[in-house]
């Protein structure tokens, strides 16, 4: 499965680049996260998420590499959910100055196994879709309040 689009968050490059790479803000604006903490080159989480009848805790590591500050990098990872099954991917941000402040661009690769991969594609993209959307939501309105 594949997603991409873009948000604009009215603040400058190098404020939204410390936004998305501060963990206590991506806790609150990940849907479902439980724990996150900074480890080497990235963070390990814990997160519950449903997708339709199945919901499962998914705990996992996230690295993060090709980092360009504040430009772009690549997030990719992996997580268990147990007997609901694994999730793994990535995506590809990238920050793009504009008046008035930054776009974000993003395009986000996932792959599912086990009884998620049961579900259907159709109803695991649109709980993708919109598990992004509130992610991208949340961080425009922390950069907001900020």
């Amino acid at each position: 499965m594949n997603l991409e689009g873009n948000f604009f968050v009215p603040r400058p490059r190098a404020e939204v680049w410390g936004l998305i790479n501060d963990p206590e803000v991506l806790r609150q604006a990940i849907p479902g996260c439980q724990t996150l903490e900074a480890v080497d080159e990235g963070y390990t989480a814990t997160v519950t998420v449903a997708i339709g009848p199945v919901k499962a805790k998914f705990s996992g590591r996230v690295q993060l590499l090709d980092i360009k500050a504040p430009e772009s990098y690549r997030i990719a990872g992996e997580g268990n959910g147990g007997i609901a099954g694994f999730a793994k991917g990535g995506a590809n941000v990238q920050l793009e100055e504009q008046d008035g402040g930054t776009v974000v661009h993003y395009t986000v690769d996932a792959n599912v196994g086990g009884k998620l991969a049961q579900l259907g594609g159709r109803l695991i993209e649109s709980t993708s879709r919109k598990l992004s959307q509130q992610f991208f939501d949340r961080i425009s309105e922390i950069a907001q309040a900020s």
